[in-house]
């Protein structure tokens, strides 16, 4: 019986398909590190807090009086800021800058909409300790937005430090190195501006990546990131929250958080 083979044409043919589907899949075919990282400027507020820290949930019945906020960055877009307000939300906290190359582009319509509808609201800044000084930073961030005002509805700006979306937990810093960087940060906001920033972090980070450090406790109100039902465990030095993130699927926006204490607090905490 004869063996029939493959013409010549047909086998190159199926070696050019080869060659061509294993060139495709090489193009699309990216390492998970460099397909997962996000842009440059689009970290927000708890970016990490899922993946490390709780998972959404209502906070439990505590008893004590507290007061509905919300936090936006440019994912967000324009928000409704009346529907909020009519939801109960009286304070809000805007995204002004990241690092010292990002400013939100939806800053305008975010911070002056949450004040023209009622709300007591403030900025904050996303760092990125990799990239430049702390001074540095607080410099650029009261620069695009971070500025404070003593008109009882402005409070003051807040540092968002927590896990680094864009590569190693702690920034490549030492402990002492990132307690560093977190001073340099806060004394020249409060040098720009008078104020003490607020400190936004989860236990679990600030306890990786400064050694659960406790020397910020009496001067820089404690924002606790933790979705869960309750706050857990307060990192070290703070025997109280001022604020807590308590999930990312809220109605309308996503993060929400509370003020621990009723409106009267939050307008003694913009006024300082």
């Amino acid at each position: 019986m004869p063996v029939h083979r493959p013409r010549p044409v047909r086998l190159l043919l199926t070696a050019l398909l080869a060659t061509l589907l294993a060139t495709l899949l090489a193009a699309v075919s990216l390492p998970a590190s460099a397909a997962d990282t996000p842009a440059r400027g689009s970290a927000h507020m708890g970016i990490g807090v899922l993946a490390h820290d709780g998972r959404d949930g209502t906070p439990r019945d505590t008893r004590a009086t507290q007061t509905e906020g919300v936090d936006v960055s440019g994912h967000q877009g324009n928000v409704a800021w009346s529907t909020l307000w009519s939801s109960g939300v009286k304070w809000a906290y805007v995204k002004a800058t990241e690092g010292t190359y990002y400013t939100n582009p939806y800053f305008a319509q975010q911070y002056n909409g949450s004040y023209n509808v009622g709300m007591i609201r403030g900025s904050y800044h996303f760092a990125t300790p990799d990239t430049t000084g702390g001074a540095t930073q607080a410099d650029y961030f009261v620069d695009h937005g971070g500025g404070w005002s003593k008109d009882g509805r402005t409070l003051p700006g807040a540092l968002d430090i927590e896990w680094n979306p864009y590569g190693a937990s702690c920034y490549g810093k030492t402990q002492s190195a990132m307690v560093t960087w977190i001073r340099d940060f806060l004394n020249r906001y409060k040098a720009r501006t008078g104020r003490d920033a607020v400190i936004y972090t989860a236990t679990s980070w600030w306890t990786e990546c400064t050694g659960n450090y406790g020397g910020f406790a009496t001067a820089n109100p404690l924002w606790i990131a933790r979705y869960a039902s309750t706050v857990g465990t307060l990192p070290a030095g703070w025997g109280y929250y001022t604020m807590w993130q308590y999930t990312s699927s809220g109605p309308t926006v996503g993060d929400h958080d509370k003020f621990n204490g009723a409106l009267d607090r939050v307008t003694a905490l913009a006024n300082g």
